[in-house]
């Protein structure tokens, strides 16, 4: 059997990669979660935990012993070098983690790997294709501030210390807009067609 091919999904936050990914997977195309397994295993590593108290201190643990994600991030979100500190520590984890999920994936005409950072860690130079989801920045803010209960400051901090937008496009095969208007189902599953063109695959009972 051919190696599986792996397409990277990435955006910029409130860009709505996690909403674009979970169709995928509703078509039928394992998606790998890297930010949720990056917190999974900020939480279940004792080596990342060890790690992470050692470079700041017990005030990022709550009551329970365990790493207080609000506390951490505002440590190091507002803090480029702090927040490269960090993925320093969780994303070798987490590059394992996707290796040992890739191994499992059989009979599938390609993988999709939903990952904030992709371009960032340099992650997509494992990629086959890179799909990047966009948003409009006021609509971004508004969706962050109704998911994580942040204000429009913290939220412009967080946009300020990624990599611009406009940058990341250029590493992009696959543009997805998710400005509220555009339908999502009908930009993902123009991707899934050109991707089974393009590498001659296809997927069953999936039109």
């Amino acid at each position: 059997m051919s190696k599986t091919l792996q397409i990277g999904l990435t955006g910029g936050i409130g860009s709505g990669k996690s909403t674009v990914a979970k169709i995928f997977s509703t078509i039928g195309i394992p998606v790998y979660y890297a930010d949720d397994r990056s917190k999974f295993i900020l939480q279940s590593d004792s080596s990342a935990k060890e790690k992470i108290v050692k470079e700041w201190g017990a005030t990022v643990l709550d009551s329970k012993g365990s790493i207080d994600k609000k506390a951490l991030a505002a440590l190091v979100f507002s803090q480029p070098e702090e927040h490269k500190k960090l993925n320093a520590i969780l994303h070798p984890l987490v590059a394992e983690d996707y290796r040992l999920w890739l191994q499992q994936q059989h009979d599938v005409p390609y993988v999709v790997k939903e990952a904030a950072i992709l371009i960032e860690s340099g992650s997509y130079k494992n990629c086959d294709k890179i799909i990047m989801v966009v948003a409009p920045e006021s609509v971004a803010i508004s969706r962050v501030i109704a998911r994580d209960g942040i204000s429009a400051e913290q939220v412009k901090q967080r946009i300020a210390n990624q990599m611009p937008v406009d940058e990341k496009v250029k590493w992009a095969h696959f543009i997805v807009r998710n400005d509220n208007h555009e339908m999502l189902i009908p930009q993902v599953l123009e991707i899934h067609h050109n991707l089974k063109n393009i590498y001659g695959n296809s997927i069953g009972s999936t039109n």
